[in-house]
Order: structure tokens, then C-alpha cells, then sequence
């Protein structure tokens, strides 16, 4: 409790160091650190002293001793020692005085505070080491003379498991001191194969941390290779994983089986090429390993390959026959793995040897599609000329999609110059997936607000005026001003009508009434401003404004709901735009000929006094200079109207038509 109690303390006193340094150290929790300061200080700790036998370190601290090792730090002090072996020698140097905090040189104060939190708890670990069992003690330093006076003492029963299940054997063995283990299984040679709670068998924990000489003495001792743990790992899998090629060898000669494999359908020559080990895979193979058996994901060791991007491991085996077109249950090939991840050796590989191209996953998508979202352009070169485009065609969805919605304005401009269709729309499924319901590749270049995108689409022939909702309304709910005018140059429907929302006015106003430059360049450019002033109630009084109540945007979703058409004087009466009705109605007037205002809209131009010039404006007559140029804006028509500047017309009539002032 005392030793709980310390570490508890010392936890208390650097938990709030919380700056960053260029120090290792700094970022290690406590536990760390002690893991570290006890196989420092393990080696000087008496492990003959009689001390009563009490609880090994804390319930906090009894796992520390096998936890993972830990790195040395980037830039250690001049008087720290190495980083601590896995294993620590019979008498490692351990150098801790009080000058280790002071004197030393740092790289600069955080690193100082990192050391000095490391070097408390050193001295907090060296008091628990004295209160340490001294049987264990010798087992974690190696000490095989003094294990061996103890044993005969019969100070231990050594068929007796510690509060985590483990003998001494397995201590043993997981420290890999191979003269402590002879000793103990020559007192108790039947606890070889004995298990964990985990399963785990000395050899596997001998094998799990590359004791090379421990799992060739128990080998040679009779220990079964092919015991496996609660995962149904077996040695042989934990030394593919580890990529230890000498361990390998000795469990093969010795009877393991290459073909067993764990609970999650994972072989050794899974792990063996995910640690990218030629030499390894070779082995496995000459040992019978099936080279195609696949896990419950569907994946084989090809696949495996492929998925990391190890071209050498890939190469061998498909020289070993393994199937090229290989494909996991959520039917990517290999291919498609390899393409997703960027691996372009791979690629290579893959599609000199004739992989399938045009093999999709149950997404319905190819190589193609993932490469293209992904942004690799160099495999997407390569499989430009290996993909179908009737196939692609067919599918639902196009790479140019994907290149879009990703800004990959690279393979963008790949795609478009090897002959993609820019026109190419989405399925239905794939287009439900949004909830605008989007279509069409320009669409996502516009959503994106990428310019340079939408561009080179519409140069290249894409058709502005596909989608449920025309991307235009998109540029201007978005006030991107930029967008607007490339699609209005290169011909969207600037008069388009949402049939999911009925209006009887361009729907394109909706997103500009608080914006008024960019609503005038639509009427510039022939917004039909005469179907703003038809109402069906006229001069009659209106009904109350429908108000939405999750204040949504309901004009720019689609909706199940159906809704009667709505007019303009109901949308500019909303509270958001109402305080500009006067200016609208202004500029919409220089659009329009003889127009009878609604009670609605009247009722706006009454509501300050100075709008009073803009109700007399609308009051018929007009003048005839702006009947005549309402007249010669209609025999124009819209597509001249934003070709005005290249007709052959004096500037001051182009002026004129365009309402600039001179």
C-alpha cells in the first residue's frame, strides 16, 4: 500500500507537465516510466536478502515488467544511460546521484522537467524494488545462480501460479534468460506446456519476444509447437509476425503446422508477407502453407500484399501461382486495394501480369473510381487505357464524379482529356445518396466552389442545365460572384424553375435578394423580371406569410411535400429580406414596361417614406425610352444579352440597354 501510495504521490506531482518538449520523456505516462526504471535498477536490487514475501509491486504496477519496451528519447542527457534492454543484463550500470537533475546538460527546460519527472520516479521504483519477491527478482535479472540456491531451498512452490496465472516458467521465458529457464524445468519438467489463462504457452511467450535460444532449448525439450492461445495464435504465427526468420526455421523443423490460423481466419503466411519477408513466405511455402486460404474478410496473402503496397513479397507470389484477380468479400480485387492506397509499383505489377481492370466491388466501383478519389494520378494514367468505358458507363457513377467531389483537379483534367463523357449522370441510387439529389460532375465542382474545375468541364462541353437543382443556384447561394458569371457565360437556365419547389418567378432570385449587385447581373443578363410582379391577389388583401419552423431552407431541398407555387411578393415580404423590398422593386422596374403593383408590394413601398420615388416610378405611364429598351432587350433575347459587349453596337446604346449610367 505504501508503494501504491508513492506512485500515487508521484503521479500527483508531475501530473500537471503538460508542456511540450523535445523529450521522449515528457510524453510518457507514469507506468511508462517505471517500466523503464525497473529494468534499470532490477539488476541491483539484493535478491538474497530475507525479506517477507509480499505482493509483487503494486496491482498497478505487475503488469509493467511486460509491457511493450520503450524507445530512447530523441536527444537524451549526456549522463543517461542506453535505453534499457527488453532483457536486462545480470549487473546493468544504473548511475542516479542528485546531480542527474541538475548538472546535466538539456536541450532546454522542457527536456530538463521531462528528466527530472523521469528520475523521481526512478527513485520512487528503486524503494519498491527492495520490497520486490526475491525468486521473481532473480528470474527478471537472469540470475541463474542465486534461482538455483532458491530452488533448492525450496523457498517457492514452482507449480504455483501468481495472481495473473503465470509460473515461473513463464516468467522465464518471456525474458528470455535461457539459463533460468533449464533450471526451472529441470526441477519441474511437466510445466512445459503448461498455459495461462491466455493460453499461452512458455514457448509462445519465448517465441512472441524473439528468444531465439529459449524456443530452441524447449523445442529440443519436447514442447508442443502448435499450441495455440485464446486467439488460436500458435508460436509459428507469433514469429511470422515478429518476422523472425531464425524462430521460423526451428518451429518448422520441429512440427508446427504453416496451415493453422486464428480466430479471424489470419495464417502465418498473412503475417509473414505483412511484415514483407520473402525469405519467411519461402519457407512457409516449402512447409505446405496454403497460398490462397483467406481470412474471414476474404483476404489471402496476395491480397494482403497488394492492400500494404510490398511489390517484392507480390512478385513472389505470383511466381508462386497465386491468383492475380483475387477479390474480398466486399468484392475489391486486389487491384482495387493497391489503387485505393496509392501503390503504384504495385499497380504496375498487377496489370502487366493482366489483372482485370474492370472488376468492381459491391459498391459497383472499379480501380478507376477509388484512384480517382484518392487523388493518385500516375495509377490513374495507367489504367486509363485497362478500363472500359461502356462499363464505367453502366455502373451508376462516373471517376469524373469522384475527381470532382475531391478536388483533383489533376485527375480531373486527366480524365477529361482521355475522353470521359463530362455529361455523364449519376444513377439514381447513386444521386439518392445526396440530398440535393446531384447528378452530374459540374455539380460537385460548383458545390465545391471550385472555380478551376468547373472550368475546364464547360470547356470541355459540360451541359450547366442537367441537374434537379441547376448548379447556379448553388454558385449563388454561395455568393460566389466568380461562378455565377462562368456559368451564366457558358449558357445555365438563368430563368430555371424548381419543380420539387414551384415559383412563379426565377428561382435563381431566391439566393440574391440581400446581394443586389448579383442581383442586378442576372437581371443584366435576361432574368425575367416581369413574372416578379404577377399575383393572383392584385390590389386584394394577401393571406399571412407562411413562416418555416426549423428555419430551413426548404427551396433548395428536395421534399416529398407538396407545396402550391410561390410567388415573389411572399418571398421578399420575409423578415430577412423586407428591409431591401424598396430597392429590389427598383431595380427590377428598370426591367419591366407598364406593371401593376400588389397590394403587398405596395404596402412595402408605403412603409418609408423614402421609397415614395419607387412607387411613383412603377405608376403607369412609363416613359417610351424605357418601353423601347425593355422591347429591344426582348428581340435580343437571353443569348445576346450576355454577348452584348461582342455585338457590333455603339457603347453608349450598350450602355443604355444595361442601364449604366454615363
Amino acid at each position: 500500500m505504501m508503494a501504491a501510495a508513492q506512485v500515487s504521490a508521484l503521479s500527483l506531482t508531475t501530473s500537471s507537465v503538460d508542456t511540450e518538449d523535445y523529450s521522449i520523456y515528457a510524453n510518457m505516462s507514469e507506468d511508462q516510466l517505471l517500466q523503464i526504471a525497473i529494468e534499470r535498477s532490477i539488476a541491483d536490487a539484493n535478491a538474497q536478502q530475507n525479506y517477507s514475501r509480499r505482493p509483487r509491486l503494486t496491482p498497478q504496477c505487475s503488469h509493467l515488467p511486460r509491457s511493450q519496451s520503450i524507445p530512447p528519447p530523441a536527444n537524451p542527457p549526456s549522463n543517461a544511460s542506453a535505453n534499457p534492454p527488453a532483457n536486462p543484463s545480470a549487473n546493468p550500470p544504473l548511475r542516479l546521484s542528485a546531480s542527474i537533475s541538475q548538472d546535466a546538460p538539456y536541450q532546454d527546460n522542457h527536456e530538463m522537467i521531462a528528466w527530472k519527472r523521469y528520475s523521481e520516479c526512478l527513485r520512487v521504483t528503486i524503494e519498491l524494488v527492495k520490497d520486490l519477491d526475491p525468486f521473481l527478482a532473480a528470474i527478471w535479472k537472469g540470475d541463474a545462480k542465486t534461482l538455483s540456491v532458491l530452488i533448492k531451498t525450496k523457498s517457492r512452490n514452482l507449480l504455483e501460479a501468481n495472481q495473473e496465472g503465470w509460473l515461473p516458467l513463464h516468467e522465464s521465458a518471456y525474458y528470455g534468460h535461457v539459463d533460468c529457464l533449464k533450471i526451472l524445468l529441470s526441477a519441474e519438467p511437466e510445466t512445459i506446456n503448461r498455459c495461462t489463462p491466455k493460453n499461452q504457452t512458455p514457448l509462445l511467450l519465448a517465441t512472441s519476444r524473439r528468444h531465439s535460444a529459449c524456443v530452441c532449448y524447449l523445442l529440443e525439450k519436447g514442447a508442443d509447437p502448435n499450441l495455440a492461445n485464446n486467439q488460436r495464435e500458435t508460436p509459428l504465427y507469433k514469429a511470422c509476425e515478429k518476422g523472425a526468420e531464425e524462430i521460423v526455421g526451428l518451429l518448422l523443423r520441429h512440427g508446427a503446422f504453416a496451415t493453422k490460423s486464428t480466430l479471424q481466419g489470419v495464417t502465418p503466411l498473412h503475417e509473414a508477407v505483412a511484415c514483407k519477408n520473402v525469405e519467411i513466405c519461402k519457407m512457409l511455402l516449402q512447409a505446405k502453407a496454403k497460398l490462397m486460404a483467406k481470412n474471414i474478410y476474404g483476404i489471402d496473402p496476395l491480397f494482403t500484399a497488394a492492400q500494404c503496397g510490398f511489390a517484392e513479397v507480390l512478385s513472389f507470389l505470383l511466381m508462386k501461382g497465386a491468383d492475380i484477380n483475387t477479390r474480398a468479400n466486399d468484392g475489391a480485387s486486389a487491384l482495387f486495394e493497391a489503387s485505393k492506397n496509392g501503390h503504384s509499383a504495385v499497380v504496375e505489377i498487377l496489370l502487366s501480369r493482366k489483372a482485370d481492370a474492370n472488376k468492381s466491388n459491391k459498391a459497383g466501383l472499379f480501380p478507376i473510381h477509388v484512384a480517382a478519389k484518392n487523388g493518385h494520378d500516375g495509377i490513374i494514367a495507367m489504367l486509363i487505357p485497362r478500363t472500359s468505358r461502356d462499363k464505367i458507363e453502366r455502373c451508376g457513377i462516373n471517376p469524373l464524379h469522384m475527381a470532382a467531389e475531391c478536388n483533383r483537379d489533376n485527375v480531373l483534367e486527366m480524365l477529361i482529356d482521355a475522353g470521359f463523357n463530362v455529361n455523364s449522370m449519376m444513377s439514381e441510387d447513386w444521386s439518392k445518396m445526396y440530398e440535393d439529389h446531384r447528378s452530374t460532375a459540374l455539380y460537385f465542382a460548383v458545390s465545391n466552389s471550385n472555380v478551376y474545375a468547373a472550368t475546364m468541364l464547360l470547356e470541355a462541353g459540360a451541359n450547366a442545365n442537367l441537374d434537379t437543382f441547376n448548379p447556379l443556384l448553388v454558385a449563388l447561394r454561395k455568393n460566389c460572384m466568380e461562378m455565377v458569371e462562368l456559368l451564366v457565360n457558358y449558357g445555365a437556365n438563368i430563368n430555371s424553375i424548381l419543380q420539387t419547389h414551384p415559383t412563379d418567378f426565377p428561382a435563381a432570385l431566391i439566393f440574391c435578394l440581400n446581394y443586389l449587385p448579383m442581383f442586378k447581373y442576372l437581371m443584366d443578363n435576361g432574368c425575367d423580371a416581369l413574372s416578379c410582379f404577377k399575383c393572383k391577389y392584385g390590389s386584394h388583401p394577401h393571406p399571412p406569410i407562411k413562416s418555416s419552423r426549423d428555419g430551413r431552407d426548404r427551396l433548395y431541398y428536395i421534399s416529398e411535400e407538396n407545396s402550391e407555387s410561390v410567388q415573389f411578393c411572399e418571398v421578399i415580404s420575409r423578415p430577412s429580406v423586407s428591409s431591401w423590398a424598396g430597392p429590389i422593386i427598383d431595380i427590377l422596374l428598370d426591367y419591366v414596361g407598364h406593371v401593376n403593383l400588389c397590394s403587398r408590394l405596395t404596402g412595402h413601398l408605403d412603409s418609408y417614406s423614402e421609397w415614395a420615388e419607387i412607387k411613383d416610378k412603377a405608376t403607369p405611364p412609363r416613359p417610351l425610352m424605357q418601353l423601347c429598351r425593355v422591347k429591344i432587350r426582348q428581340q435580343l433575347g437571353n443569348q445576346r444579352l450576355r454577348q452584348m459587349n461582342n455585338l457590333p453596337l455603339p457603347g453608349r446604346l450598350i450602355k443604355f440597354l444595361r442601364h449604366e449610367r454615363e
